[in-house]
């Protein structure tokens, strides 16, 4: 067994403790103890940052970008744990990003795809595009979780929102988050657009059709939702649709091209 099996192994075990932590002692009248869990999610952060930064050079491929975007996920996640209750969203994140550091042990390896740094004007694309992505996927979370909490308190379930934030704040949060994503979803598209020569190209054309589409939709949910007061499920079934074409422009043909050619 080399190091990184050994690494992506006690990531994923810590990941995964942490999960538990949380789901265990949601309903607690105390909640989750904060200290355990963000202490189990830190020192997984720190071995999955260190096995990213360990490869050299970068390899670019399908596993490596997952773990990239969830890395920066987790990580913005836990910072915004540390001063507000993130309890519904911080399990699925671990878990899903523990999870996938089991699911790269076990991939067929692909050729390599590494970032060659003086191309600038590409490496900005991709890096607006990475990050647009993973605050985009932010938002949808805290969609879910709006939808959550106005649903527990409808039905008047006030013990099941105890730990959570106040359906407002979180609500606040959700279209600052996703005005900021949309925001760098644009740029890394205007960057496309006006420097790179193949953008409009035939093999990337799928690509650049639902990443605008996604963009259409997300832009269409701000504008739902301060000129028109969408909010509820609308934006979340909304936000759901442009969230899984943006995804679908970034990893699907990928995992078609690596994965399944």
């Amino acid at each position: 067994m080399n190091f990184l099996v050994i690494g992506l192994s006690v990531a994923f075990m810590l990941y995964m403790l942490a999960t538990l932590s949380i789901v265990t002692r949601l309903f607690h009248p105390k909640g989750p103890n904060n200290t355990l869990v963000l202490s189990l999610a830190s020192i997984a952060i720190l071995i999955h940052a260190g096995l990213l930064l360990s490869q050299s050079p970068l390899n670019f491929d399908l596993p490596t970008v997952v773990s990239l975007v969830s890395l920066t996920i987790t990580i913005t996640v836990t910072l915004v744990a540390l001063k507000f209750k993130a309890n519904l969203l911080l399990p699925v994140i671990y878990c899903f990003t523990g999870l996938w550091q089991v699911v790269t042990i076990f991939l067929p390896p692909t050729e390599p795809i590494p970032l060659e740094v003086e191309k600038v004007i590409l490496l900005s694309h991709i890096g607006f595009a990475l990050i647009s992505y993973s605050i985009l996927i932010i938002a949808t979370l805290f969609a879910f979780q709006v939808t959550y909490i106005n649903l527990k308190l409808k039905r008047k379930n006030l013990a099941a929102v105890a730990h959570l934030p106040p359906l407002m704040q979180v609500e606040k949060q959700l279209f600052k988050i996703l005005t900021v994503g949309t925001a760098v979803l644009l740029i890394s598209q205007i960057i496309g657009f006006v420097f790179l020569d193949g953008f409009l190209a035939k093999e990337n054309a799928h690509k650049t059709v639902l990443s605008l589409l996604s963009l259409t939709l997300y832009s269409i949910i701000l504008w739902g939702h301060f000129s028109k007061g969408w909010r509820g499920h609308r934006v979340l079934v909304l936000m759901l649709s442009a969230s899984s074409l943006l995804t679908l422009a970034y990893f699907g043909s990928r995992l078609v091209k690596e994965y399944i050619l």
